[in-house]
């Protein structure tokens, strides 16, 4: 969403862009429930290996990513990669795509400007199907009663 709205030329673009920027990174704080999740996202941003990966995930969420993929934008081989993301982030590669995914879904969907099918367009699913499921198993419940109970509140 940062990218897109950066490229076009549309009316308070620079204030969209910063508003979305602050969100991302409180988001990106809020990304486990555990108090230490934000110290261990920063230390996985400030590692050049892992940071990359991850910095590769926000840029593009919607990339049929692979922990082998990811580990070639590290610099590592795929098992050490894994290790290294487990360790330093505290959550497998995988996982932390999941979240970010379902933060910016939970995002698009509280602003309610797009509907399911365009929120898994620009998170990577490949059908709106799939994505409901996925952010049921993931939040508690549909996409359409968290839209309801965020827009209402």
């Amino acid at each position: 969403m940062v990218q897109r709205e950066a490229r076009a030329d549309r009316p308070a673009r620079d204030a969209v862009v910063e508003h979305l920027l602050q969100i991302l990174l409180i988001e990106a704080f809020r990304f486990t429930a555990q108090p230490e999740g934000a110290s261990a996202l920063i230390s996985g941003l400030t590692d050049a290996r892992i940071g990359a990966a991850i910095r590769a995930i926000h840029a593009a969420p919607d990339y049929p990513w692979t922990v082998p993929q990811l580990a070639r934008e590290a610099g590592l081989s795929r098992s050490a990669f894994f290790a290294r993301f487990n360790r330093i982030v505290g959550v497998a590669p995988m996982a932390y795509l999941l979240n970010w995914r379902m933060t910016l879904a939970k995002d698009m969907l509280r602003l309610g400007d797009l509907g399911i099918a365009e929120v898994s367009d620009v998170i990577g699913y490949g059908s709106a199907s799939a994505c409901s499921t996925a952010f049921a198993r993931h939040v508690g419940r549909p996409p359409g009663d968290y839209a309801k109970i965020v827009t209402n509140s």
